[in-house]
C-alpha cells in the first residue's frame, strides 16, 4: 500500500520515535537491489515450466484476457501526460510483465494489484520503503531482520492442494 494511503494515521509518537532513533530494522532492506531482484525471481516458475504447463487452460485464457485488459486500460487509469503511453507500459512491465512465468499465487497477488485505484498510485513508494529511504537520507544505521526466503518460502511452499484452479 503507498505510503500516502496511510501517514496521516500514524500517530505523531510513531514519527518522533523514528526520527529520534539511531538504528532502524525493517522486515526486509528494500533498498537492495539485490533484494528486490531476489524477490521478483522467488515469485518465478522454474526457468523449465511456465504457468500454461500448471493451470487449467480455460483459467490461462481468462489471465491473459485480463491482462490485455489491463494493459489497454493503464494509460487511462495512470492519467495524462506526454509520455503517457510509454510510462504505462514500463509500469505493466515492472509488475506484471513475467506474469505467465509466475508462481499461481505470486500472480493471485499481482492480479489484485493491477486495478485503476492502485494505478493512480504507481510510483508512490509502500510505507517501508520509504521509512527506509527517509532513514538512509537522515543517515541512520539500517539493517533487515528477514530474508527474502523467510518471506517467499510460506507462499511458495504451498502444494497445488492447498490452491484452488476454480
Amino acid at each position: 500500500m503507498p505510503y500516502t494511503h496511510v501517514w496521516d494515521y500514524i500517530p505523531e509518537n510513531s514519527k518522533n520515535a523514528f526520527r529520534a532513533a539511531d538504528n532502524i530494522f525493517f522486515e526486509l532492506d528494500l533498498t537492495n537491489h539485490r533484494t528486490a531482484a531476489a524477490l521478483a525471481e522467488c515469485q518465478l516458475l522454474p526457468e523449465d515450466e511456465t504457468l500454461i504447463d500448471i493451470i487449467p487452460r480455460s483459467l490461462y485464457r481468462r489471465i491473459r484476457r485480463q491482462m490485455e485488459y489491463v494493459k489497454r486500460k493503464l494509460p487511462t487509469w495512470m492519467g495524462q501526460g506526454e509520455n503517457i503511453n510509454y510510462y504505462s507500459e514500463y509500469q505493466f512491465k515492472a509488475m506484471a510483465g513475467s506474469w505467465h512465468r509466475m508462481k499461481p499465487v505470486w500472480l493471485m497477488l499481482t492480479l489484485n494489484s493491477l486495478t485503476e485505484s492502485e494505478a493512480k498510485s504507481f510510483g508512490i513508494p509502500v510505507l517501508d520503503l520509504y521509512l527506509s529511504r527517509q532513514a538512509v537520507r537522515w543517515g541512520k544505521n539500517t539493517g533487515a531482520i528477514e530474508q527474502v526466503k523467510e518471506q517467499c518460502d510460506p507462499l511458495n511452499k504451498l502444494n497445488h492442494s492447498q490452491v484452488s484452479f476454480g
